[in-house]
């Protein structure tokens, strides 16, 4: 594949699908997806673990975790979320430490649909986006015409980026043309907006099906692949975000786009979003060391960077209550 099969592709396509999708057709992502070299499994687990054991500086500490906050996106997807508690959110988001104004903001607020409007009145002009889950978040299954709905009303909210799951049912039983096909049609119906791909890799079952996954979804169109939903006991691990990095590196060299990665689920501590920083420099490069193609997702993440951020300064830790709550 080359970058002159990155662009737009018209093709017919059963379902009622729209006849426009992302990057390739449907035939050429089957190619790709059935060429996917095999994961080393094992060379795959070790590099992990050998890149979270590295050890770094103290002003590159504190470089990492100013880039840290910078890529988070602040997430709250829970039942008994209300505007109230997404407006107290994205005051945080924007001000991350009212007492510090050298932090800066973080990149996004995640939240579901209808709080959209709340989240996006109060972000204007603030340079943190709204990010907000569609298409039948978390599983991902459901009548396709909703889940599109579902998207283009998120977008006319006020959302600039969507998060939708990968139809696993679909994948998983080795129908790709069809988990592609759905992939373009969300990618459409986000318009202006950009499109990440939750893989959901603790459900894939193998690295293998890891690579795969991520390749389907950038050939579909995908402005970042996402390794997971956080409603699963199964999260982010650093050998699954690897393999889906290592997928990003290989896609950009064989089709020159640059395709955002991001990790969520169980990511809490400052030590892991640094780990997670330093796989991403030494797989993607520095390229790819900024909010535009890297992300955090997570809820209580920001709080323990911010103490460790005061930490490194100052050389005490300051108490968890001393940060309001995300």
């Amino acid at each position: 594949m080359n970058p002159a099969s990155a662009s737009s592709t018209s093709i017919d396509r059963p379902g009622g699908l729209p006849a426009t999708v992302g990057r390739s057709s449907p035939s050429q992502a089957h190619t790709l997806v059935a060429r996917t070299t095999p994961v080393d499994a094992v060379g795959l687990e070790e590099r992990a673990a050998a890149l979270a054991k590295r050890s770094i500086k103290r002003e590159s500490k504190l470089a990492a975790l100013d880039l840290a906050v910078r890529c988070v996106d602040l997430t709250t997807l829970e039942g008994a979320d209300t505007p109230g508690k997404v407006v107290a959110m994205c005051a945080k988001a924007v001000r991350p430490d009212p007492t510090d104004p050298s932090i800066p903001s973080v990149a996004a607020v995640c939240i579901y649909p209808e709080l959209v409007p709340v989240a996006a009145g109060q972000l204007s002009g603030s340079g943190v986006r709204v990010a907000s889950v569609a298409g039948a978040f978390p599983s991902g299954l459901g009548p396709l015409d909703a889940r599109l709905q579902e998207i283009r009303q998120a977008v006319a909210f006020g959302a600039d980026e969507v998060d939708i799951v990968l139809n696993r049912s679909a994948f998983l039983s080795g129908r790709y043309r069809h988990a592609f096909e759905e992939i373009a049609a969300s990618k459409e119906a986000c318009g202006p907006a950009h499109l990440k791909v939750i893989l959901e890799v603790g459900e894939l079952g193998s690295y293998d099906a890891v690579r795969r996954a991520s390749v389907l979804a950038m050939a579909a169109g995908a402005d970042f692949i996402k390794t997971s939903t956080g409603k699963i006991a199964s999260g982010s691990s650093l050998p699954a975000a690897l393999c889906m990095l290592e997928a990003a590196r290989d896609f950009f060299h064989e089709t020159g786009e640059r395709i955002g990665v991001k990790v969520a689920g169980g990511i809490r501590q400052s030590k892991q979003a640094i780990q997670y920083l330093v796989l991403v420099h030494e797989t993607l490069g520095p390229a790819w060391m900024t909010p535009d193609r890297f992300r955090l997702g997570a809820s209580t993440l920001l709080n323990d960077v911010l103490m460790q951020i005061r930490k490194e300064r100052t050389g005490a830790y300051q108490g968890l209550d001393y940060f309001t709550i995300d």
